[in-house]
């Protein structure tokens, strides 16, 4: 009983390996694209975080590295993730009975422009945008580099999904 269903899910696997189209890491990539572009990320936000560019483009980067099969290029790649990076926020959520801040919310928002060369029919313009909350006692430099570590992992996993996992 157990060899004929361990035969069984080991046959199914290879069978949905096989296709083409879809994979383990949940992503749907035809098996035509083999090469993917992800631009360095301009900054365009009024609030200024030097470093924010560099660290989502280059976790995005990894994220395409290790959950796809795509190879990087500098240029033409068969797929393009082209962001900017439009809003860097810090606004109030929560406010206390003497009217003073509680909990602040950091906020990021960029805007991506996806490009499949092969199959225009998935190209989009979209905004992203995530967040993470903070205590108001802690000053922002403070707390800074983790929340902005935290928003660029979900960012990432949004962008990853809107353009190769199709959620």
């Amino acid at each position: 009983m157990r060899k004929t269903a361990l035969i069984s899910v080991l046959a199914a696997a290879v069978l949905a390996g096989g296709c083409g189209i879809y994979s383990f890491t949940g992503t749907s990539i035809q098996p035509d694209v083999k090469t993917v572009t992800i631009p360095y990320m301009e900054y365009k936000a009024l609030r200024v975080n030097p470093s924010l560019s560099n660290e989502l483009t280059e976790a995005l980067k990894d994220k395409f590295r290790k959950l796809t099969r795509l190879e990087q290029v500098e240029t033409d790649g068969d797929l393009e993730v082209v962001g900017e990076i439009t809003g860097y926020d810090v606004k109030a959520t929560a406010v206390t009975a003497e009217e003073v801040a509680a909990q602040n919310r950091l906020t990021v928002t960029i805007k991506i422009t996806f490009t499949n060369r092969k199959h225009s029919e998935e190209d989009f313009d979209k905004q992203f945008s995530a967040y993470a909350d903070f205590d108001s006692m802690q000053p922002l430099d403070a707390v800074e580099s983790s929340l902005c570590e935290e928003i660029i992992d979900k960012l990432c996993e949004d962008i990853f999904n809107a353009t190769v996992a199709q959620w």
